[in-house]
């Protein structure tokens, strides 16, 4: 049986995928491995505070793996902390990296390029599936999450802090994918069917934050929204 970690980044695609595995039983899920800021102490992307994470994995009952990153890391920089961590893990007795990716090829790409260069496999289980009906699938199994960061270049504010479900899917506009696979928005799961209990937590506010420099109408990554989740005491 091969012993795999997750590419844990807290949301719906990375549960799904968690949950496919679970059903799957042909696997043995070690841990989750996460990236987090070292400055902020939140998830790569999403924003998401570390004590979160922390809480999640738990009512998973799925160890964690933390990987710091600092500010403004170069890819350079970040294939080599990556590397070394994937290597510790392999030395462990780990074979196979496995993620909630669905249809970015140059992405997979990536992956298993660098996962090779350790003799390690890349797993996907949401590849090539129906984006929508995968929305669909996540919040009909009983599935929670709620949207922790949209990109401000195709959703508004609006969109942040608000509850991924049907009527969320019903009000995005045309082009923005309904799994947000082209980074459109990052959600946070925090219950459903493999969870021992509910993460709980409060909605903080809202902010805006700017990444580079560009001024064109078609940069994308630049501008965000994130809403800040609260960690609530249990």
């Amino acid at each position: 049986m091969d012993q795999v970690f997750m590419n844990w980044s807290g949301g719906k695609d990375a549960c799904l995928s968690l949950y496919r595995l679970l059903l799957n039983r042909k696997v043995s899920i070690g841990s989750l491995l996460t990236t987090v800021s070292e400055r902020y102490k939140r998830i790569s992307m999403h924003g998401v505070r570390e004590e979160l994470l922390r809480m999640q994995a738990e009512k998973l009952g799925i160890p964690l793996k933390t990987v710091y990153l600092p500010e403004n890391a170069s890819m350079e920089a970040y294939d080599r902390i990556m590397g070394d961590h994937l290597e510790a893990l392999r030395t462990e007795g780990y074979t196979t990296a496995v993620f909630g990716d669905i249809f970015l090829d140059d992405l997979r790409e990536y992956r298993e390029r660098r996962l090779a260069i350790l003799e390690l496999k890349a797993l996907f289980p949401l590849w090539g599936e129906n984006t929508l009906q995968l929305a669909r699938h996540f919040i009909d199994t009983g599935f929670k999450a709620v949207v922790c960061c949209v990109n401000g270049a195709v959703l508004d504010k609006s969109f942040a802090g608000r509850s991924f479900d049907h009527a969320f899917l019903q009000d995005l506009p045309p082009g923005v994918d309904p799994s947000g696979e082209h980074g459109e928005f990052h959600s946070f799961v925090y219950d459903g069917p493999i969870f021992g209990e509910p993460v709980t937590f409060d909605l903080g506010e809202v902010v805006e934050r700017s990444y580079g420099t560009g001024t064109d109408k078609g940069v994308w990554d630049t501008r965000f929204f994130f809403c800040d989740l609260l960690p609530r005491d249990q």
